[in-house]
């Protein structure tokens, strides 16, 4: 089985630290990390740390492509670039003493919808029955919500198994699309569902609710307490041992690469809820965005405490 991960709008994260940093000032500062980002680099990430073969498509700026690119080759093992004029997008944050972070974003390249054909053309031997494609981060500037939609659609057609964790798709599109996953959080079920979500019930039957409109797993991330899966076979919650995180950042991406690696060799979906937090959980253990790490994974997923709810 085929998994592909989906990068359309990648992005340097980029942290540095000024003293007593001053607005409207000079301030000099030192880089403190400077890190390749994406959701879908972040699953990729995670699946090649624990020995699950993927391919991640890329789509990169000529302008900085060639280091964006480069940072990755020890950590992913087979990327499918696609070079675009411009730059891929750098957000900087700007650490201080006894102050909050500023955070400054740069927009990045441009892209027109003939970029889907390009992706379709890179993936053409890839995608299809008995594959899972990952599409995960907001779309690029230029490209349309409608035509990602109708790219993953014809792909679920030909049988690939769709998993959706992005922003930039409405709840009418997903209940279009119908993907195998989606990963929200209780945050963005609210925000599909357009009510406040807050008792645990309500997310019971919020996520039943986007179940029976035609997604086949909802997942729904309950931060620290674990996660809920309502699907074919049931309603479940899995819960994994307490941590003092390191870091939480790129944690739900690779809970998602942990329930597609359990989908991989065939396991049912209580498994897969499990192997997800397993590797979710792993990865707090790690510092940024670096991947959770095989054997803390096998570790924690022999205390990951699930409970069936109907």
């Amino acid at each position: 089985m085929n998994i592909v991960t989906l990068t359309l709008n990648p992005a340097y994260d980029i942290h540095c630290f000024a003293n007593n940093f001053e607005s409207e000032k000079e301030n000099f500062a030192d880089i403190i990390s400077k890190d390749a980002g994406g959701k879908g680099v972040n699953i990729s990430r995670a699946l090649c740390a624990n020995g699950v073969e993927n391919t991640a498509v890329i789509v990169v700026g000529d302008q900085n492509g060639d280091e964006f690119l480069a940072s990755l080759k020890d950590d992913i093992c087979n990327i499918c670039p696609i070079t675009l004029k411009g730059r891929i997008r750098e957000n900087i944050t700007v650490h201080t003493n006894g102050a909050s972070e500023t955070r400054i974003s740069f927009a990045g390249f441009k892209v027109d919808q003939s970029l889907l054909e390009q992706v379709k053309s890179a993936t053409a031997d890839k995608i299809g029955g008995e594959s899972i494609v990952t599409f995960t981060g907001s779309l690029p500037c230029g490209l349309s919500a409608q035509s990602a939609k109708s790219l993953l659609c014809e792909w679920k057609e030909k049988g690939a198994k769709i998993v959706i964790d992005s922003r930039s798709f409405s709840l009418s599109d997903l209940v279009e699309i119908k993907p195998f996953l989606i990963k929200p959080n209780q945050e963005e079920i609210s925000q599909y569902l357009g009510r406040e979500i807050s008792s645990f019930d309500e997310v019971i039957s919020s996520a039943k609710e986007l179940y029976k409109s035609g997604i086949e797993n909802v997942m729904i991330s309950l931060g620290s307490k674990g996660a809920l899966l309502v699907c074919g076979e049931g309603v479940f919650t899995a819960t994994p041992p307490k941590c003092t995180p390191i870091s939480t950042i790129g944690a739900g991406d690779s809970s998602i690469a942990g329930f597609v690696a359990a989908v991989k060799e065939g396991k049912g979906e209580l498994d897969c809820l499990k192997n997800a937090m397993a590797y979710g959980n792993a990865a707090c253990f790690t510092e940024g965005t670096r991947p959770p790490d095989r054997q803390k994974v096998q570790e924690i997923i022999k205390n990951v405490a699930t409970e069936i709810k109907g």
